[in-house]
């Protein structure tokens, strides 16, 4: 039995993107459940005949039966006959809403895993750019906004068409002249809803620009409230959230207004059409151009008629933000998706060994603004790289390089050999560990989050191995559900370098061939980075590892150490080497050494008291 998740298929995204007109653009996205919107219309058009015809059974019932006193069966019949279009009007809305209901949720359910399913895709320096609310933004509220107008306004092109027709038929059957009268607001209706279509775009576009940033501005706060709190900013936070607030009052304000000034113009229209054609009709009912019964037809049939016509106005207006927000999740996915298999070679062993070039490479983020530049040198596979230097000086950019999150400028990256760009991206990352310089762990259990990126089963003790090796075992039994407790608002708060090491442990349980450590142990007391540094000295026999740190007691093993600033390698070698030169590996080293040297005479004389 075919799963229900899949009984349609999948959108495809080359036909949602390739078309810069928004209603086409909308039908593709209804691909699948056209049928039901066809059969919707169909109840539609059976809803609306029955109510047409319960006005003009409401003149027969006038003339023929009250009026010609017929009270017997005749009356009971009438009743029965009444009570019956009613039902079937009742019967016949509810099934066409629930064939719109559930087109709009499946077909933007699709929507939903288009759009997150790409932007998993998306390149490293797309997400390094765009702000995480303004995807939030795009991913809930504007698809929501789409599925309100598919569930409640789409249908309603279909509804205005059938109810138009039917009734203007009717009234054109009652007497032509009235069905004249009836329609003569529609080219009016039309020129306002088109005017306002096009400044309610504006403002609706402006207004959701201005929720993303102020959704951005809350996740932010959110995020980083520990540091909000730490250096008592909340006075700022607090500033900077009222004043971004505060525009999205002045846009919504502007869209209601637009909102405004629509409905009272439209609503004063119709409600001088419907006061003029009554009118009209009264006076031929004195005259006796047509009966009292055909009146009140007429009035109903005219009630019914002016609905959908200024309804037409709010489709228009409703039409327009719809296709505001569909062109925002559609501009995401026009972004091209960064390819993972564009590589054609694989080692013949599945593995790479792990020697590593640089041969004169630039890399740059802006055109013109270098962050490396004629980069060369060459690691063995099995060797420990340590990278040094100030904040902004490129070791977190080359390290960047490697698992091709950025592709370099000029010059060539080689592994094994063989260029990195003929490497696909999928497999790179396979074979690469990275442990962040700012952990991030998901709100789930510590065990899930160890095995976070391993595809084969894995059993307690390659994670409780993996643990010791990062030396967050005995801490996580020291909790009360052990690997079974939850990480985030449900669970534990764990403190910064014990989230180091369990991002440590993930990427130990890994088994890279090639490791990377972004000053990975600068958030853990010197006990605990010494405890991580042995378990990292067992751990990188035979597997080539980048360091990144800022302590150089972190890095004097390391078989090659290189000194960056601005971009360029300044210094390279052993630690015994750098430590005989002048310059930065010197100058930092000597500071460092001092300072460990006052705070041990520190510590030592407040043992002596």
């Amino acid at each position: 039995m075919q799963n229900k998740k899949n009984a349609y298929p999948e959108l495809d995204r080359q036909k949602i993107t390739s078309n810069k007109n928004g209603l086409v653009t909308l039908w593709h996205l209804l691909s699948g459940y056209h049928g039901h919107y066809a059969l919707s219309a169909i109840m539609l058009a059976i809803s609306a005949a029955s109510r047409t015809g319960m006005y003009l059974f409401l003149g027969y019932f006038v003339d023929q039966i009250i009026g010609q006193g017929k009270f017997g069966a005749e009356l009971l019949q009438g009743a029965a006959t009444f009570l019956g279009l009613i039902m079937l009007q009742a019967l016949s809305g509810f099934l066409s809403n629930k064939l719109a209901a559930q087109t709009a949720e499946s077909s933007t359910r699709r929507l939903r895993d288009l759009l997150f399913d790409h932007i998993q895709r998306l390149s490293f320096a797309y997400h390094s750019e765009v702000k995480t609310g303004d995807l939030l933004e795009r991913a809930s509220s504007d698809v929501d906004t789409i599925r309100r107008f598919i569930a409640d306004q789409a249908v309603g092109v279909a509804r205005i068409i059938v109810i138009f027709i039917i009734n203007f038929t009717a009234i054109f059957q009652l007497n032509q002249r009235l069905a004249l009268i009836s329609i003569i607001i529609v080219p009016v209706i039309l020129v306002i809803s088109i005017f306002f279509f096009r400044k309610l775009s504006k403002a609706y576009e402006a207004y959701q620009e201005q929720e993303a940033v102020l959704s951005t501005n809350l996740q932010e706060n959110l995020s980083g409230v520990r540091v909000v709190k730490a250096f008592a900013r909340q006075s700022y936070e607090i500033k900077k959230f009222d004043q971004n607030n505060y525009e999205k009052y002045l846009r919504g304000k502007r869209l209601n207004l637009m909102h405004a000034l629509f409905w009272p113009i439209s609503d004063t229209i119709c409600a001088a059409q419907m006061i003029a054609s009554n009118f009209l009709a009264a006076t031929m009912v004195i005259d006796g151009i047509i009966t009292l019964g055909n009146f009140i037809t007429f009035s109903g049939l005219l009630g019914w008629l002016i609905w959908p016509i200024r309804n037409l106005g709010r489709l228009i207006v409703d039409t327009s933000r719809a296709l505001v927000s569909l062109n925002r999740v559609v501009e995401v996915l026009r972004v091209p998706e960064e390819p993972l298999f564009e590589g054609s070679y694989l080692p013949p062993s599945g593995t790479v060994h792990g020697d590593i070039s640089f041969e004169h490479v630039t890399f740059e983020y802006e055109k013109g603004h270098p962050v490396l530049e004629d980069v060369s040198f060459e690691v063995k596979a099995g060797q420990v790289i340590a990278l040094l230097g100030s904040t902004g000086s490129g070791k977190t950019s080359l390290v960047n390089l490697l698992p091709r999150f950025y592709d370099i400028t000029s010059g060539s990256i080689r592994l094994d050999g063989v260029d990195l760009r003929e490497y696909p991206r999928s497999f790179l990352r396979s074979q690469i560990g990275i442990v962040e310089q700012e952990p991030f762990l998901f709100s789930c259990s510590i065990r899930d989050n160890i095995t976070y990126g391993v595809t084969r089963p894995v059993t307690q003790e390659e994670i409780e191995a993996a643990a010791r090796e990062a030396a967050i075992h005995d801490v996580i039994l020291s909790f009360k559900d052990g690997y079974d407790t939850l990480v985030g608002e449900r669970g534990v708060t764990l403190s910064g370098g014990q989230k180091q090491r369990v991002a440590i442990a993930r990427t130990l349980l890994l088994n890279p061939r090639i490791l990377i450590m972004d000053d990975s142990t600068s958030s853990v007391d010197m006990e605990t980075e010494v405890q991580i540094r042995e378990a990292l000295q067992r751990l990188m026999v035979d597997r080539t590892t980048f360091i990144i740190a800022h302590r150089i007691q972190s890095i004097m093993s390391a078989d090659l150490i290189l000194v960056f600033d601005e971009g360029k390698i300044v210094q390279s070698g052993q630690h015994e080497d750098l430590i005989d030169q002048p310059g930065i590996y010197r100058s930092i080293f000597e500071i460092q050494t001092r300072i460990e040297s006052a705070l041990q005479e520190e510590i030592d004389s407040v043992h002596l008291l």
